[in-house]
C-alpha cells in the first residue's frame, strides 16, 4: 500500500493495520447522515462483536486474576489472591464500566490492599442499595449539594479567588459569602 500526503506528490509506503471499536450503531449512523458510508466500507472489513463484561459469565473473575497477578508485580505488592467476599463481589457485580473499571479497581485495592489478600472492601465496589441510600432523596438535598459542589469547582478552578468565582458562578460576592457560610466551605 502506498499514500499520499494532501497536495503532496510523493507516494509513501505504509503498512499499517487499522482497528476501530464503537459501541454505536454504524448502519443507523449511516442512515442518518452521521457517519460517511464510503469510510464505513473502506474500515469495515471484519466486524467482532465483544459482548459486555455481564454477558460473560466467568471472565470478570478470570480477568481480575490476571489483572491482580500483573498489578501486583508491577507495584511489587505481596498480593496472592482474593478473598472469598472478594470474589463474590467481583463474581455478582455488573461492571457497567466493563473492563477498564474492573482494571482500575483491582488496580486501586492491589496497592491498598493490607496483606496478601484484596478484600471485598478493597475493591469498593457498590453494595446494593447502598448508593441509593447514601444519595440525596429529596429535591432541596439535592439542590444543596448541587450548589455545595459547584462552589467548590469554582474556587477550586480560580485558585480560591472570590472576586473570580462570583464572576463563574454569576452571583453576587455577598451571595457567594453567604452560600459558602452555608455548607462550611473555606471555614
Amino acid at each position: 500500500k502506498v499514500i499520499e500526503r494532501i497536495g503532496g506528490r510523493t507516494e509513501i509506503p505504509v503498512d499499517v493495520r487499522v482497528i476501530c471499536a464503537t459501541h454505536r450503531d454504524l448502519p443507523d449512523l449511516i442512515q442518518s447522515g452521521e457517519f460517511r458510508e464510503d469510510l464505513y466500507y473502506r474500515i469495515n472489513e471484519a466486524t467482532i462483536r465483544v459482548p459486555p463484561l455481564r454477558e460473560r459469565q466467568g471472565d470478570s473473575l478470570m480477568l481480575a486474576r490476571a489483572f491482580l497477578e500483573r498489578f501486583a508485580l508491577q507495584f511489587k505488592r505481596p498480593v496472592k489472591g482474593f478473598s472469598p467476599q472478594a470474589i463474590e463481589g467481583v463474581d455478582a457485580y455488573d461492571w457497567p464500566g466493563n473492563v477498564r473499571e474492573l482494571e482500575n479497581r483491582v488496580k486501586r485495592a492491589v496497592i491498598m490492599a493490607d496483606g496478601n489478600q484484596v478484600s471485598l472492601e478493597d475493591l469498593e465496589l457498590p453494595t446494593e442499595g447502598a448508593a441509593d441510600r447514601a444519595e440525596p432523596f429529596n429535591l432541596r438535598e439535592v439542590r444543596e449539594k448541587a450548589e455545595s459542589q459547584a462552589i467548590r469547582r469554582a474556587l477550586s478552578r480560580t485558585d480560591g479567588n472570590v472576586s473570580k468565582t462570583s464572576e463563574l458562578l454569576g452571583v453576587t460576592r455577598p451571595t457567594l459569602y453567604n452560600l459558602m457560610k452555608k455548607y462550611g466551605i473555606g471555614d
